[in-house]
């Protein structure tokens, strides 16, 4: 058991349905398996589950926990800032394949 912390500017959803009630309503709820460290307070770029970056948001909460299944997971709690145009997603996409998602050698 220990802490991983994510990266300081990316929030990748692995859930459609948790980034659709995040874009349509503004506010949402992304659910992770272990324990994680997000940073509350600091805004971050979202990604899809297929890694294309489509908005800017603010982490409002995260708490990491031990369910009553035995499981280690994190919520966290996010406002949406505002959706990325489609220059910036493109950008933003192609840098993060290259700093996060791609190949690593």
């Amino acid at each position: 058991m220990g802490f991983q912390t994510e990266f300081n500017s990316v929030c990748k959803f692995k859930s459609e349905q948790e980034l659709y009630e995040l874009l349509e309503y503004g506010r949402g709820k992304m659910l992770k398996e272990g324990l994680r460290v997000f940073p509350t307070g600091q805004k971050v770029i979202a990604y899809t589950p297929d890694n294309r970056a489509v908005a800017i948001v603010l982490i409002t909460a995260c708490v990491s926990e031990i369910n009553f299944q035995g499981r280690e997971v994190t919520s966290v709690e996010l406002q949406l800032i505002r959706k990325l145009t489609d220059e910036e997603s493109r950008v933003q996409t192609a840098l993060a394949h290259e700093m996060f998602f791609g190949d690593h050698a």
